[in-house]
């Protein structure tokens, strides 16, 4: 099954289709060099990238990069992978469907009215990988190979990127995080369906994601941004053979709310849609807090430490329904 080729933790609810207001002009989504982080970089061109991504982290809250190193063949093998699933015959995709949050490989589909679909939905864990790939799908045949190839790649981009911010906050380029290596990867693959009658559909709800990043990799226009807390909204232009970077809630935890999670969503299009989100932690049970090296009394801390394992439990407690989100729960206001 082809799909249009890029060279180079949720629930879904609230599922009506809102007035979308765009920003009046739309503000340009930086570029990083993901090469200049690299060891043979000189010291400059290093320090110039840790700039710019700072800038980007305060400003926006989300970055491309281009020059990861990931082959177009990786790339479009696992875009191939997922298209296939989600075209294979309902009782193959359903042997994956549960209710529980915690399982190793999730399945679902949001529908709405008449069994129109809005969005189905692959989530699996994937670092370490020898772990969790014999979980994964079996059919089409190739999906473990391929998708697996593309996860290890992405996981070794994220630790480098995560490490990056973590400079770009001052705290220099020797700075470590315990088991950030084999922390949590959690990929979510979505497949929104070609819509002619309801453009700008809402496919996906205004969120932020749990965890220090997600590196998204989307086959044609659909995501969606919002720095105003979801007043205003910006569409994210796919730039070729570049990656979507954007922070999620523990670094906004992590950094004392330096940084901040994007909000963020999706649309229907006029055309069949695959994204591939990767969302990067530390492991299910190990808590995130603030740095002690970001609080003092000019920035007294502003957040309570927490685990996946909380975010999913506050999520299958239903007490994101009530309006408010997992990271507002965090704040200590």
């Amino acid at each position: 099954m082809g799909v249009n080729m890029l060279t180079g933790g949720m629930s879904v609810a609230h599922l009506r289709s809102p007035r979308i207001r765009y920003e009046a002009a739309t503000t340009q989504i930086p570029v990083i060099d993901f090469g200049l982080l690299k060891q043979q970089s000189t010291v400059t061109a290093r320090s110039a990238v840790i700039e710019d991504i700072k800038n980007a982290c305060q400003k926006l809250g989300c970055f491309h990069v281009v020059n990861h190193g990931i082959s177009k063949s990786v790339i479009s093998g696992a875009l191939e992978a997922a298209s296939s699933f989600f075209h294979l015959p309902p009782e193959k995709k359903s042997e994956f469907e549960s209710f529980d949050l915690k399982k190793p490989v999730r399945y679902e589909a949001a529908l709405q009215g008449n069994n129109n679909k809005l969005r189905l939905l692959l989530k699996h864990y994937a670092n370490p990988l020898r772990d969790w790939i014999p979980f994964w799908p079996q059919n089409p045949p190739n999906y473990r190979e391929t998708m697996g190839a593309y996860s290890k790649e992405i996981q070794q981009v994220a630790v480098q990127l995560i490490y990056a911010i973590l400079e770009s906050l001052g705290l220099g380029p020797n700075y470590h995080i315990t088991n950030l290596e084999n922390g949590m990867q959690l990929m979510a693959v979505n497949y929104y369906p070609y819509n002619n009658t309801a453009p700008h559909k809402i496919g996906l709800h205004a969120h932020t994601d749990y965890g220090f990043i997600t590196i998204l990799l989307q086959t044609c226009d659909g995501l969606q941004i919002s720095h105003n807390n979801g007043n205003t909204w910006q569409p994210v232009h796919i730039q070729p053979g570049a990656l979507h970077v954007h922070l999620g809630d523990h670094t906004e935890v992590l950094s004392n709310g330096r940084y901040k999670g994007l909000m963020h969503r999706a649309v229907l299009g006029c055309e069949e849609r695959i994204s591939m989100a990767s969302i990067h932690g530390l492991s299910m049970n190990e808590k995130v807090g603030t740095l002690k090296e970001l609080v003092d009394e000019q920035h007294p801390k502003r957040y309570r430490e927490s685990s996946f394992t909380d975010f999913l439990e506050f999520i299958s407690s239903g007490n994101n329904c009530g309006g408010k989100s997992f990271i507002q729960s965090l704040r200590n206001v």
